[in-house]
């Protein structure tokens, strides 16, 4: 039996493949993604488009998609011409390649606007008080967060891990950094 044959590897791709929509990815992407990093072997495209049922079009879109992510690669199989792919399997490091590539496509775009438009903003006194207010918040916001993003990626895999598992916990060597109750 293949592992895609197995009752809980297909759950598993389907669910893989509805979350992703709720993500902002194509179910198909997700659904090629989910393939991949079950598959303990480099898998060609015709097996991918057999064994998810998708037109070879939308394989080959989230193969590109997915390499572009930089968390599916191409590889080569000796005795095989076709191209094979084979997906990131340290979850670490697929959430890290996934977080810098929607920082770049979503935040970096969005800080660099609110940057323009604050500092047009700043010397239009026609513009009402109140958007100039929120589009400046928000910019300093996003750029904070970008910052604390471009901090936190640098450090080693252990030390997020602990980060991770001490949660809330982190607030205690932070002066007047107590959790609210209900937060945690």
């Amino acid at each position: 039996m293949r592992i895609f044959d197995h009752p809980d590897a297909k759950a598993f791709i389907l669910h893989w493949g509805e979350m992703g929509t709720h993500w902002g990815v194509n179910r198909s992407v997700a659904q090629v993604h989910a393939l991949l990093y079950l598959s303990d072997k480099p898998v060609d495209a015709e097996t991918i488009v057999e064994t998810l049922g998708l037109a070879r079009s939308n394989v080959s879109t989230a193969l590109k998609e997915l390499q572009g992510y930089g968390i599916v690669r191409r590889v080569h199989v000796e005795g095989d011409r076709r191209d094979h792919f084979t997906a990131e399997t340290d979850l670490w490091d697929m959430l890290m390649r996934i977080v810098a590539e929607r920082k770049r496509r979503e935040i970096d775009p969005t800080i660099a606007l609110l940057a323009e438009l604050a500092e047009r903003l700043k010397n239009d006194k026609a513009a009402p008080a109140h958007v100039r207010e929120r589009v400046t918040r928000m910019h300093e916001f996003m750029s904070t967060l970008g910052g604390w993003y471009d901090q936190v990626r640098v450090l080693p895999k252990p030390t997020l891990v602990t980060l991770m598992k001490l949660g809330g916990k982190v607030a205690r060597f932070i002066p007047g950094g107590k959790a609210k109750p209900d937060q945690g």
